[in-house]
């Protein structure tokens, strides 16, 4: 079963704990805040690719 661990964005800068944390195992995305990494929720592999998708596109920017 591929498990990848918590990670952060390789955007993310190594010197903030503001940052949230990715998991990737068997068939849940795990989110977390790197502040309160016990507070966490799982989306579907779906979810997440629509989240990316929309992310990528500009859909949640606010300088619009």
């Amino acid at each position: 079963m591929l498990d990848t661990g918590w990670f952060k964005s390789t955007r993310s800068s190594g010197a903030s704990d503001n940052c949230v944390e990715v998991r990737i195992a068997g068939t849940g995305i795990g989110v977390r805040d790197s502040k309160a990494p016990s507070d966490t929720f799982t989306v579907t592999p779906g979810a997440w690719r629509s989240f990316l998708d929309h992310t990528e596109h500009g859909d949640f920017d606010t300088r619009h």
